[in-house]
C-alpha cells in the first residue's frame, strides 16, 4: 500500500460507493481529469488493488432472508486437513463467506440460506459433512445493522 497516494485511496472508496460511476464523474470527485483517472484505475486493476466490479444485491427480495455464523471446529488442522477444508466448503453455495480464525475455533462461516429449515438443512447435510469437522456452533442473526466495509 505504500505506494498509493491521497488519490488513488479516493478512488477506490469512490468505486466501492458505486462502481458504475462514469470515469468523468469518478475523475471529479477525486480531482483528476478524465484520462490520468482511467490510468490511475487501470494501474490498480493491474496491481490488484481492484479485483472486480460487482452488483449489490438485495438478497431478502431474492428470498435469502435468514443468515447465520456457523463455528466449525475441526477435528485436525494440519495443512492437508485445512486444504481439503477450504476446498470442499467453496463448493456449497450457501456458504457466502468463510475465515479461518484465531480462537477457540478453526472457522467463522456466514450462511445464507431461505429460511431456518433450509439452515438446518445445510448445516446438517453439507457443513457437518466437510472434511475434520469435529463440531458446530450456530448464531442467527435477527438484524444486519451494518453490512458493508463502507
Amino acid at each position: 500500500m505504500a505506494d498509493l497516494d491521497r488519490i488513488d485511496l479516493s478512488i477506490i472508496r469512490e468505486l466501492q460507493k458505486n462502481g458504475r460511476i462514469t470515469v468523468t464523474d469518478l475523475a471529479s470527485r477525486v480531482g483528476l481529469s478524465k484520462t490520468p483517472c482511467q490510468i490511475r484505475m487501470r494501474r490498480l486493476e493491474e496491481q490488484g488493488y481492484i479485483t472486480g466490479y460487482s452488483a449489490m444485491v438485495n438478497q431478502t427480495k431474492l428470498g435469502l432472508s435468514h443468515v447465520a455464523f456457523a463455528q466449525v471446529t475441526l477435528n485436525d488442522t494440519s495443512s492437508k486437513a485445512l486444504a481439503a477444508f477450504n476446498t470442499a466448503v467453496r463448493q456449497i453455495s450457501a456458504v457466502e463467506q468463510c475465515h479461518m480464525m484465531a480462537a477457540n475455533f478453526d472457522y467463522l462461516l456466514k450462511v445464507r440460506t431461505k429460511n431456518m429449515a433450509e439452515y438446518r438443512q445445510v448445516l446438517g447435510e453439507q457443513i457437518s459433512s466437510l472434511p475434520h469437522v469435529l463440531q458446530t456452533s450456530t448464531f442467527v442473526v435477527m438484524e444486519s445493522v451494518k453490512d458493508r466495509g463502507l
